[in-house]
Parts: C-alpha cells; sequence; structure tokens
C-alpha cells in the first residue's frame, strides 16, 4: 500500500484523520457514484484521456456535478503517482460520490461532489495470460445501464464471487438468450477468423482495453463484428478471450464445462496479446 492518497483536492496520507467517509455521503448511502481503474506501467498512467472521457461520461449520466476540470483532475493523479515516488506496475483508482445530505432518494440539486484516488501495486499477471481462465454462464440480473460505470456493483459481487467459489475465473453474463460481458471484463468470440463481440450500448460497459483491440485488431487487418451472440454460439466458438485494464488480454479456455480449441490458447488470440504487448508504451503519460 502506497503512504498518499488524493483526497477531494489535496494529497494526503492514507492513514490521516482527515479522511472520513460520511454516512451521509450518497456513495455510502446508495451507491450514488462513478469510479475508474487506470492501469500504470513503470509509474505512468495508461490511455489517461480515455479514462477520462468515459469518468465524465459517466457523470453526466447520471447528473453529477464534476468537482474538477478535465486538466485538474490529470495534474492531481499525476502529482498522486510523484507523491507516492510510484515508479512500478500498478492500478489508479478514482472514485466520485454526487455528495452529502441527509438520507433521501431523491437528490438535492448542486451538491458538491466528493472524490478520492489511490494508488496500489498490481503486477502483470503473466499466468493468466499463458494459461488462459475459466468463466461460467450466468443469468444477468444487473441493472439496464451498464454503460455508466457506477459503484452500484451488487449484481457483479454477488456474480463473481459465485464464480470464483465454483473455480471459475468470472461469471459470463446473458440475457434473453445473448452473451453480454463477463463480471468484470468485455468478451470476445472467434470464429472462421473473425472476432466478434457485443457492440457497445446500454447492456455492456464500454471497455478502455476493449477500445485498443478493436484499433490493435484493424491494425493487424484481423476482421471484427460488433454484434448480439446468442449463447447457442458458443458451441462453435475456435477461441475465446476477455479484457479488463488491469489484466489486458486473457484468453478463456473453457466455459463451464466446455473446453475452447482442446483447453489451447488460440493464434489470433496470441497475436493479440503479443500486439498488445508491443503498443503498451504508446498510451503512457
Amino acid at each position: 500500500m502506497t503512504d498518499y492518497m488524493l483526497w477531494n483536492h489535496e494529497i494526503v496520507e492514507r492513514k490521516s484523520e482527515n479522511v472520513m467517509v460520511s454516512f451521509e455521503d450518497r456513495g455510502y448511502q446508495f451507491g450514488d457514484g462513478v469510479y475508474e481503474v487506470i492501469r500504470l506501467y513503470d509509474g505512468k498512467l495508461h490511455a489517461l484521456d480515455w479514462h477520462l472521457d468515459r469518468l465524465f461520461y459517466s457523470m453526466e449520466q447520471l447528473a453529477i456535478r464534476a468537482p474538477f476540470s478535465r486538466s485538474e483532475i490529470k495534474q492531481l493523479l499525476k502529482q498522486l503517482t510523484e507523491k507516492n515516488k510510484f515508479m512500478a506496475d500498478g492500478k489508479l483508482y478514482l472514485q466520485v460520490t454526487r455528495g452529502m445530505q441527509p438520507r433521501d432518494h431523491v437528490y438535492m440539486e448542486e451538491l458538491d461532489a466528493i472524490f478520492y484516488a489511490t494508488v496500489d501495486r498490481f503486477e502483470q499477471p503473466v499466468e493468466m495470460w499463458e494459461k488462459g481462465v475459466k468463466v461460467t454462464l450466468q443469468d444477468d440480473i444487473r441493472w439496464l445501464r451498464c454503460d455508466i460505470k457506477s459503484l452500484n456493483l451488487l449484481g457483479n459481487v454477488l456474480a463473481r464471487t459465485k464464480a470464483q467459489r465454483n473455480g471459475y475465473h468470472e461469471p459470463l453474463f446473458h440475457r434473453d438468450g445473448i452473451v453480454r460481458e463477463c463480471g468484470a471484463s468485455n468478451f470476445y468470440m472467434i470464429k472462421d477468423g473473425v472476432i466478434h463481440t457485443h457492440p457497445t450500448n446500454n447492456y455492456i460497459l464500454g471497455g478502455i482495453t476493449r477500445k485498443k483491440v478493436l484499433m490493435f485488431a484493424e491494425e493487424l487487418a484481423i476482421p471484427v463484428e460488433e454484434r448480439e451472440i446468442a449463447v447457442d454460439e458458443l458451441q462453435e466458438a475456435d477461441e475465446c478471450f476477455l479484457t479488463a485494464t488491469p489484466l489486458e488480454i486473457v484468453p478463456i479456455t473453457q466455459i463451464d464445462h466446455q473446453p475452447i480449441d482442446h483447453n489451447q490458447i488460440g493464434e489470433i488470440t496470441k497475436r493479440l496479446q503479443q500486439y498488445y504487448r508491443k503498443r503498451v508504451y504508446d498510451f503512457l503519460e
């Protein structure tokens, strides 16, 4: 754990007595807030502008008044890594809640949002990259605005806990016979050399790594179709993988009891992994 955190507009010690969450904070009471997880490589923030695009979008969708400008938060986050003398691989967690008021479902206008950020080490998940993971199909019980990166994650919490306690890395959500995404990552199926993944709409979160993977696939001349994938199609998949900011590209070798390509890592997935590793340092600041 690093020594310093961002608490509103100040860099303070993480153990500071001044850092206290009020019981009237709407984030604490209702999950009324948004967040971002930003990867760091050698202490540098990765794809920061894309993360901030999504953060401001999430705040706008929930009508949360941004407590900072884009330039202000960029400066504060960089100051946070510098203050911690953080030069390792890690991740930065940034959270914004609507603010404090006496408990009421109806929020008051003009509340002052509360925000904080922390930085911690996160090693590259090499074993996952090389061996892949198993996922399990689960009903998607989440709310219908998954495009907002909100603090309302109880559906994900229940699903991921159930999956991992049954020996799987992630749940693979499906709704109305359509595969959506995993519990904390986006999902992709490869068939006949084409990458298939759910379109960005209210049913999934538009992942930052997803955005880069689609860009890299185009650069590698790998065809991509953003479309709905039926659950029944998974039986015919040649390869599957998931993506997430901390994990990059992770092969899926099994869905429930069904092996994918005899539990092997597919060639297209390997190409994308290698290319991603080659390009990762192009997005640092």
